[in-house]
């Protein structure tokens, strides 16, 4: 069987399973499409979470990310898994305790105010939008290489899959949707690493292999990973090579933001009780491990393994043998699989129908190019979102590995993509129709509301993804500071500060916002397009030497200032409301659980 066929095949099945999910688990009430009835069990929703949270940026782009930069890279792995012990321990036994369908909600309650319950959709909208552009883009990656169809056919295609079990099952139906798309993904990414760490290590578990020795050479693996590199004038891959102080900033904002995240905050409304809400968090921790124990393997051993494809390593010293680079003519299956797909492009710069891989920046190494005759890096595109997808095809792995990471992939980013489409249709008919516009509106036409704004959301999430600002990951980074500088600081004054009000909640949620797109669009653009950036986004240009990716921090920051200078000058919360902040602060598990 050919691999277009099998990748078919599986990818095929995969989606059967959703949409039949989706159908079995129909939403029939608005406390089905909100929070699945808040009838869930712990364990299920701890591996729906980790979907849900897992996006196309932790699947596709994050080991990507981590292979050609290096330890620099860790904050994406530090930033998220930190960022959910802290929703974990301090914000998803409250709001569960609360009892509200949606995040806009609970701000909207606790605040007492309409105004803080628009604002709060506003940000949610702004934060959702973005973050689901990532999984769109991821989506198309995956499409447009294992289905052999061009990226808007395979975001089409995306967008018709979740369409069904997404607008049909609402929370219900997604809920288990992601539980099998855990599965899969899970399977699909462990798999290669797996037969990639015993390749090169000779070690099953990839986490034990990427401090084991390599088999070929005799050195730690990552010693052996910073050899090379360093022999064509990259930077060594363990190595600390940018500011401590952006890489701090960085962290802080993918740990604030993934806590202030309103489609991973609405999972845990879906548990019956506060416990449970502990438990599924704890679950869900255990299922992110696997993934994210393996990622930084998976980096280095693919990176590894793209070099010594290009240069052999001759065998008296065990350095590369510069002198016989790989011939085009002589591209393995998977360089040619991925040229076609536009991802991946080689240019001959010196004719001499070899390929040359080095970092044409360094200039210590031009010298030793120049008198090779090398006039260039001719691996001119080399879309880090791909890594993950081409590992299995990189370590020559058997068919059906490579067709079950395209279902991986593509679990990871529409499993995202609902839980995301999933809190905008929510802001929008249930806070903005159902509790702001249109009170009396009945429930089915509440559900029906729900559902045309899933439609068009999902409408808007496709468009956007035909013309993503960046790889996956670096788009899903701005949404997570978006959500740091927003929701978050939001939410944890709502829970913790009896005295923190309307006014204050409101000014910080808009300083934040507007501080942080602000900062974001002067150095990468409106909407990201080229050309439309008011500074160069370089760390000269930078305001004290601050990331456009790192400001979320800043945007908490200046939120919690503004929040709180507003409330010192203006009423205490009323009485009731005092009263209220008190018992949410005590979860005392099933005794002490409201449902609402």
């Amino acid at each position: 069987m050919d691999q277009f066929t099998l990748n078919l095949i599986v990818v095929g099945a995969s989606f059967a399973l959703y949409v039949g999910i989706a159908i079995w688990a129909r939403a029939g009430s608005t406390s089905e499409f909100y929070a699945a009835n808040r009838g869930v069990n712990p364990i299920v929703n701890g591996a729906a979470t980790a979907a849900d949270w897992m996006s196309a940026a932790s699947f596709i782009s994050m080991a990507g990310l981590i292979a050609f930069v290096g330890y620099g890279n860790s904050s994406f792995l530090m930033g998220w898994t930190g960022g959910y012990v802290m929703l974990a321990l301090l914000l998803a036994p409250y709001l569960r305790k609360f009892g509200r369908y949606t995040v806009p909600e609970f701000i909207g309650d606790r605040f007492y105010s309409q105004t803080a319950r628009v604002v709060a959709v506003i940000c949610l909208l702004v934060i959702s939008i973005t973050y689901v552009i990532g999984q769109m883009t991821g989506a198309g990656v995956a499409f447009s290489r294992f289905l052999e169809v061009s990226n808007t056919t395979g975001l089409l295609i995306a967008s018709t899959v979740v369409f069904i079990y997404a607008v049909l099952g609402g929370m219900k139906g997604i809920t288990y949707t992601q539980l099998a798309q855990y599965c899969v993904l899970i399977v699909a990414y462990t798999i290669p690493a797996v037969f990639i760490s015993l390749q090169l290590t000779g070690q099953f578990l990839p986490q034990v292999g990427l401090f084991a020795t390599h088999a070929e050479s005799g050195l730690p693996l990552l010693a052996k990973l910073d050899q090379v590199l360093m022999e064509l004038g990259f930077q060594d891959y363990t190595g600390m090579h940018g500011s401590y102080f952006n890489m701090f900033l960085f962290t802080m904002s993918l740990m604030i933001g993934t806590a202030g995240l309103p489609h991973v905050i609405i999972r845990f409304f879906t548990v019956p009780k506060v416990a449970d809400a502990r438990k599924s968090a704890g679950w869900a921790l255990v299922f992110i491990a696997l993934l994210y124990t393996v990622a930084p393997a998976v980096g280095a051993m693919a990176r590894l393994n793209i070099i010594t494809t290009i240069y052999p390593v001759t065998t008296e010293t065990g350095a590369l043998d510069l002198d016989q680079p790989l011939a085009y003519a002589d591209q393995p299956t998977w360089m040619q699989n991925w040229e076609t797909t536009g991802l991946l492009k080689f240019e001959d710069k010196n004719g001499d129908g070899l390929i040359q891989y080095y970092n044409a920046a360094n200039p210590e190494f031009a010298a030793i190019a120049e008198a090779r005759g090398w006039e260039g890096n001719e691996m001119v595109t080399f879309n880090q979102d791909i890594l993950v997808l081409a590992n299995p095809e990189i370590a020559q792995l058997p068919g059906w590995v490579i067709a079950l990471i395209a279902a991986g992939g593509l679990a990871a980013a529409l499993s995202t993509a609902a839980g995301l489409l999933l809190a905008i249709s929510s802001a929008i008919s249930h806070d903005l129709l159902k509790s702001t516009l249109m009170p009396s509106i009945s429930e089915k036409g509440e559900l029906l509301a729900a559902r045309v704004a899933m439609a068009f959301a999902i409408a808007l999430a496709t468009w956007l993804g035909l013309n993503p600002p960046g790889f996956a990951a670096q788009v899903v980074a701005l949404a997570f500071g978006l959500a740091a500088a927003t929701l978050f600081p939001a939410i944890m004054m709502g829970i913790f500060s009896k005295r923190m009000n309307t006014e204050g909640a409101v000014a910080g949620m808009l300083a934040g916002l507007f501080a942080t797109v602000a900062y974001i669009f002067t150095y990468l653009g409106i909407f990201f397009v080229p050309g439309t950036a008011l500074l160069e986004n370089t760390p000269d240009n930078w305001i004290a030497g601050i990331s456009p990716l790192s400001f979320g921090t800043v945007g908490a920051l200046i939120n919690f200032i503004v929040a709180y200078a507003v409330m010192s000058m203006t009423k205490e919360p009323p009485e009731e409301i005092q009263e209220l902040v008190e018992s949410i602060r005590v979860p005392r598990g099933a005794a002490g659980a409201v449902d609402h």
